[in-house]
């Protein structure tokens, strides 16, 4: 009598070429996703423009108007729509991250596959919503005769860097809502005060000097600074700050990863 043996997990290479012969699923989750979006929506994408702009123009009447930040010369708006860009692409990834296991249970319950396309996947569903939005970026600096400079050529990098961010922050938050719930709740309420201790609405150079390398532990911080450094030429981003924030994301992902793989195999049976 043959006898078979059933091993929990994947050997570590096997996972990795999984990965790659389950790249389509990439793609098929993606497409799902965003198709379930937008379905039934009267104005479909568009909401991709709206909650960004509404967004914008609230944070723009709260840090200018009110508050009255400085904005380094560069009209208000692009100032608050450059840091809104890369944060809705976090916030909205991070959000649909952490409910993308659970919502997959079915699948995941039912079927083999590396468990890490289903994060990455809402990942890059949100990476689409970013992409719309950069439009209207662009057709805000055309508004306002705002020309990018050289630096502008750097953008990739910090796009990438947007992306790691999104990518680490989704694997922590994907594999503790599997086994802690709660975290349904505490989601929401890390998105809405990250978008405040973020220099989304406002330049970081606001920030006092003595606390600048401990505000750059945010890894949104670095990010934002990249982006509005690369398309509005800023010369005040903080280096030093910046490494650190680099550093931070570098972390995340090493993390992420290790606490994602550790915690697969219990998936199937705890979600």
């Amino acid at each position: 009598m043959n006898e078979i043996t059933i091993k929990a997990g994947r050997g570590e290479r096997q996972y990795w070429r999984d990965l790659w012969r389950y790249r389509e699923l990439f793609y098929f989750l993606a497409w799902r996703d965003i198709l379930v979006r937008y379905k039934q929506t009267v104005i479909g994408v568009a909401w991709a423009l709206i909650r960004p702009l509404l967004t914008m123009l609230a944070l723009t009447f709260v840090f200018e108007k009110l508050a009255k930040m400085p904005s380094g010369g560069v009209p208000y708006p692009i100032l608050v729509f450059c840091g809104m860009l890369p944060w809705q692409f976090f916030s909205t990834a991070f959000a649909e991250s952490g409910n993308s296991l659970v919502s997959n249970a079915g699948m995941i319950s039912k079927v083999y596959f590396p468990r890490l396309v289903v994060p990455v996947s809402s990942v890059i569903t949100s990476f689409v919503d970013f992409l719309i939005s950069a439009v209207l970026m662009g057709v805000m600096m055309i508004y306002y005769g705002y020309t990018p400079g050289s630096s502008i050529l750097l953008l990739p990098f910090f796009v990438l860097l947007a992306f790691a961010t999104a990518f680490g922050s989704g694997l922590w938050v994907s594999a503790l809502m599997v086994r802690y719930r709660d975290f349904r709740y505490i989601v929401p309420f890390v998105v809405q005060f990250g978008l405040y201790v973020s220099p989304v609405g406002f330049s970081s150079s606001v920030v006092p000097q003595e606390w600048r390398l401990l505000y750059s532990l945010n890894p949104m911080v670095g990010v934002i600074d990249g982006f509005r450094w690369a398309i509005l030429g800023e010369t005040n981003i903080y280096w030093p700050g910046f490494g650190i924030s680099v550093g931070a994301v570098l972390l995340l992902i090493v993390t992420g990863i290790c606490y994602f793989r550790r915690t697969e195999r219990t998936f199937a049976d705890v979600i």
